[in-house]
């Protein structure tokens, strides 16, 4: 079935292998597609699925539904989907941190907050300098325990994501030392930071340029050998008509994003090799917003894609620190 059929026809699991949802657009793909895997729709029901975190040690996948105001969990052992977390103060981006907590990007309280292990929150920041933040997006976790997270002004602009306000600050992205609580900007200037991710070295930042004129555009920075500054931005890749929005990086240094606005030709999850090139597609019925690895060994790819979550089996495992 050709991307827009199957778009028109909404969800349709593949009826055979390989699945023709995914497609090698380079053969450094066939390294990562598992011939007998398709992709499987999970739940759907939701309203803007975002954020999606994976919990190995409960088998148990979290994903925000932003403008339903909650987190739900899927089990893996059952399939069963519950509530999380209701009201989820209309959080966005999640991840957890090297203690193995939950990390949540929250748009209506403006904050970065952290889900102990007994279940009450701390808030890990909601200022800078004395100012709001506007509407942390999305988050990852270095491995020296460091918070990296993006403060665009999405959820400020109406009542659907969050709550309609002016910004008090610039929309940057910001460091956050866990063990002093001292945040620092480290990148300014990016036109609606959204998803971001390193590199399986840690030597690279990419961030997403949401707003970037004329295209959206993932942007790439070198981070500095005490791991806390970035430098030397550049595009890494121009979208064109693409709108990536949140990704992930594999063990290989590969990015698989989140693509699409509505067309069958762009709707799905695309990836790109460690020197930009697009490399891969994985069509869906629905953009796809944000994804992550998980599963037992890691090589299972959830894509939380508008109304659903889909899965899809691998061949290879994200790297840490998503």
């Amino acid at each position: 079935m050709s991307d827009a059929a199957s778009h028109s026809a909404g969800w349709r699991p593949a009826t055979y292998y390989p699945d023709p949802a995914i497609r090698a657009l380079d053969p450094r793909f066939e390294k990562y597609w598992l011939k007998l895997s398709s992709v499987e729709r999970l739940t759907t029901g939701l309203r803007w699925a975002e954020g999606p975190v994976w919990f190995g040690d409960g088998r148990y996948l979290l994903c925000s539904d932003i403008p339903n105001q909650r987190i739900i969990k899927w089990e893996e052992e059952t399939g069963a989907v519950s509530h999380f977390r209701k009201p989820s103060n209309f959080a966005n981006g999640n991840t957890r941190d090297r203690q193995g907590r939950l990390v949540t990007c929250e748009h209506g309280g403006r904050r970065v907050t952290r889900t102990e292990y007994d279940g009450s929150i701390t808030v890990l920041i909601d200022s800078f300098d004395g100012k709001r933040l506007n509407s942390p997006n999305d988050v990852v976790v270095k491995s020296d325990g460091s918070i990296w997270f993006t403060d665009p002004t999405f959820g400020l602009l109406g009542n659907y994501e969050g709550y309609k306000a002016e910004p008090e600050i610039d929309a940057n992205v910001y460091r956050l030392d866990t063990a002093t609580r001292k945040a620092t900007i480290v990148a300014e200037g990016v036109l609606g930071p959204n998803g971001l991710a390193f590199s399986p070295d840690e030597k690279i930042l990419y961030i997403i340029e949401s707003r970037g004129v004329p295209n959206r555009k993932i942007l790439a920075y070198d981070v500095s050998p005490s791991g806390d500054k970035l430098s030397n931005k550049r595009v890494f890749v121009d979208a064109g008509p693409g709108t990536p929005d949140g990704f992930r990086v594999d063990i290989d240094g590969n990015l698989w994003c989140g693509w699409g606005m509505g067309d069958p030709e762009l709707d799905g999850v695309v990836v790109f090799a460690p020197d930009g090139v697009m490399i891969g597609r994985i069509a869906l019925p629905e953009r796809c917003a944000n994804l992550c690895f998980g599963g037992v060994k890691r090589n299972r790819l959830f894509m939380a894609a508008s109304q659903s979550i889909y899965a899809l089996y691998v061949n290879t495992q994200g790297a840490p620190g998503g």
